[in-house]
Order: structure tokens, then sequence, then C-alpha cells
């Protein structure tokens, strides 16, 4: 058992402090995947630094400066799931309510303290995540999910994205999900990296005023295009999701 204090991390920590709590949370998490603590302590030890780049990036304009000042959240607590769910079919707020009834789960929880501007954009990085199951149209699958790593990958450069494209890579080899084979496994997630990389910065987008707003409309306006394959492997050309 290791004592819980090990698995915290102190203010302004250096590297190695980070890579030591995070090898000891790795120890732990497995069997626990659902902590949000060790989730969000993970995150932090591995991406502080892209945290604290992307926080300069929304320094850089009025809306970015915005979203910093007033934090707007995605928690559970701050969502009313059932008005959401009875907005038009096809909005966002319908298609969010309905991707956690469909799923049986729960929007995320916060359980750490937010002391500055880098602890935030964690903490809206990992709110964000089911909201781009949406909108890029990955799955929850296997498969789908590491689609969704690699996309946020190529967007933001999530350390952690990563960590999980790499484990959830050796198991898809390891023991296939799907029945999709390695060929194209590898294709679908370099295509989602490269078409992360190609779409804009999501994480200062007020996804809270477009809940009536049809998920095709925010899925062109933040999304790029998906590239389809032929069917001998060559690019064929670009589609909306």
């Amino acid at each position: 058992m290791i004592d819980p204090q090990l698995l915290t991390l102190p203010d302004n920590p250096s590297l190695f402090t980070r890579l030591r709590v995070a090898t000891r949370l790795l120890k732990v998490i497995r069997g626990n995947e659902g902590n949000p603590t060790y989730g969000q302590t993970i995150n932090i030890c591995l991406d502080l630094n892209v945290y604290a780049s992307l926080v300069q990036r929304l320094q850089r304009t009025e809306e970015g400066r915005r979203m910093l000042s007033e934090r707007p959240s995605l928690e559970a607590r701050a969502l009313d799931l059932g008005a959401l769910e009875r907005l038009p079919e096809g909005t966002l707020g319908r298609e969010y309510a309905r991707y956690y009834r469909d799923n049986k789960i729960s929007p995320f929880e916060t359980t750490l303290e937010l002391k500055n501007d880098v602890d935030f954009i964690g903490k809206r990085y990992r709110e964000t995540h089911d909201l781009l199951h949406l909108l890029t149209g990955y799955g929850t699958d296997v498969v789908g999910e590491m689609e969704l790593q690699a996309y946020v990958l190529g967007n933001l450069g999530i350390h952690t994205a990563k960590l999980i494209l790499a484990f959830g890579t050796l198991g898809q080899f390891k023991a296939p999900q799907s029945g999709v084979e390695r060929s194209e496994y590898l294709r679908r997630v370099w295509a989602a990296y490269q078409r992360g990389r190609a779409s804009p910065l999501f994480l200062d987008f007020w996804f809270e005023h477009h809940w009536e707003t049809p998920v095709a409309t925010l899925s062109a306006r933040l999304c790029a295009p998906v590239e389809r394959m032929s069917p001998r492997g060559e690019p064929a050309r670009a589609v909306s999701p």
C-alpha cells in the first residue's frame, strides 16, 4: 500500500518530482482507472509544460484570456443533463446528454484544487474529452478511443495521449479489437493524428454557449474533414464526419 502523500504533487514540482509521482501512480491506477484524483495528477505530472504552453497560447487572444479569467466548467455539478436532453434532435446539448445516458457514464468531476491557469487547462482538457467524441465522430470502443487520443496528440501535443496510445497500440497488436487489422488500425490512428494537427485549437471554445447548435455545425467549425481512403489504400477526397 503506497502512502497517499507520495501520490500528491507539491507546488511548483520539478520534472524529477513529477516523473517520480507519475511512476508511483502508474503502479496503483490499474484497477482504479476511474479515480479522478489519480487521473488528474498523472495528467499534471506528464503535461505540466504542455499546459503552460497552452495557457500562453490562450493569453494571446481575447477569447482565450476570457476563458482563463472566467474558468467555465463542464463538471457534472455544472450541467443539467435532463434539460440538455430536452433540446432539439441533433443539437450539441441533446447529443451530449444522450452520450452519457447511452454509455452509462457521468461527466468528469474535479477533485484537485485549481491553483492557477495551468490547473484550469488540465481540468478543461479532461472535461472536453466526451465532447470531442461527439464532434470528431470517433467511437467509444478501443480503436475509437485510440483515434481520439491520436487526434488530441496532433491538436495539443498532450504527453498523456502518447502514453495511452503506446499502451493501447501494444494491446491492439497482442489482441486486435473488433476485427480491426494492424494495418487498418495504424492507418486510422495516423489519420486521426493528422486530422488533429489540421484542426483549430478547441480548448478556448465555449461549448457552454452552444448547447442549441447542431453537432454537425460545430464539427465543421472545429474539426478538419475526415480523410477517407480508397480501396487501394490511397488517400481519397476529404469528407465531413
